[in-house]
């Protein structure tokens, strides 16, 4: 059985020929990580597959404090992931009440997220004493996207204790121009990097292969970036054509060219874990990237494809199942 919903609207042509994978990546996981594998199920949409029978949408919430509004309307994106999360105009502005809410109802962690300023900011400064009452009283695991903090948001997430930043790290001047409509170059993301280590804030960065409508231009130099300040984890995702965005029609990189950037990743940063995160093309190609996500010695899938969990188990992984986004273990 495969998903029950989807947000996406794009599925890819079925792939050929198979991509093959470097099996040092293999021995390389081996070296550095315990034979499990981790599938990620957030609560963005219900989810169901042969393998995957005990999603629980409600135990991870993604919230936006900022409703569906974003000031920079990106071309990938357009609003449209913010669409459908719970927002705080009807908790008169509390983030606390909002997620107080959600843990009557079953809640154990929260994705805290919303549209940008014309910055590039998500404005979670003002919400700092809401989350530290949070963690405090409700005991819940917060991850945040922050967009590109400045120094001080930075500084107010190290007193949070949060479970981790989401921060899209961009490599080329030309995508943050072209895509996000920001006039900055890959070197405010470096800054964002070392003011979240500065202040101890567990950072989670994610490359998007194929941000630049659909080529990769800048994903070699924001692995280096990332590089230089060892994350928690890095999350890898490939660009998904939404409908009713810029890039509704656009092509995502080939396999040929995910599997490489796959091998190079697990290559360059052989010791932290490396997971592929929720958004990527649907059909066929999901299975063969989830497929090469495997085999290049990943730690985990999100909303893996029906079949993905056998063939971890091919590859003499245990599974663990979590509905929660890359990287929480609860």
């Amino acid at each position: 059985m495969s998903e029950i919903v989807q947000i996406e609207p794009f599925v890819a042509e079925s792939p050929s020929p198979a991509v093959e994978i470097d099996p040092a990546c293999m021995m390389i996981r081996r070296e550095n990580f315990p034979d499990t594998i981790s599938f990620h199920a957030p609560g963005l949409k219900r989810y169901k597959t042969s393998e995957y029978e005990v999603h629980d949408a409600a135990e991870f919430v993604s919230v936006s404090i900022t409703g569906s509004h974003c000031a920079l309307n990106c071309e990938h994106c357009n609003t449209g992931v913010l669409q459908g999360m719970p927002d705080l105009s009807q908790y008169n502005g509390s983030l606390y009440e909002l997620c107080a809410s959600l843990a009557e109802k079953g809640a154990r962690g929260v994705l805290i997220s919303g549209g940008s300023d014309k910055k590039g900011r998500v404005p979670l400064l003002k919400h700092i004493p809401d989350m530290i009452r949070i963690r405090k009283e409700l005991g819940m695991t917060i991850r945040v996207h922050p967009g590109l903090p400045d120094e001080e948001t930075c500084a107010g997430l190290g007193e949070v204790g949060i479970d981790g930043a989401m921060v899209d790290i961009i490599g080329h001047e030309d995508t943050i121009r072209d895509v996000y409509h920001l006039h900055y170059g890959p070197e405010a993301y470096e800054i964002i990097l070392a003011n979240l280590q500065k202040y101890d804030v567990p950072t989670i960065p994610h490359i998007i292969l194929g941000l630049h409508f659909g080529k990769m231009l800048g994903e070699w130099h924001a692995l280096e970036m990332i590089a230089k300040y060892p994350p928690k984890l890095l999350v890898l995702v490939i660009l998904m054509p939404l409908s009713g965005t810029a890039m509704a029609l656009t092509k995502p990189p080939s396999l040929e060219e995910i599997g490489e950037f796959f091998e190079l990743t697990r290559k360059t940063m052989p010791a932290t874990p490396v997971m592929l995160g929720c958004a990527r093309p649907l059909g066929r190609m999901k299975y063969e990237i989830d497929r090469l996500a495997i085999a290049a010695g990943f730690n985990g899938i999100a909303y893996p494809a029906d079949g993905i969990i056998s063939e971890a188990e091919n590859h003499e992984l245990q599974p663990r199942l979590i509905n929660a986004c890359c990287g929480v273990s609860w």
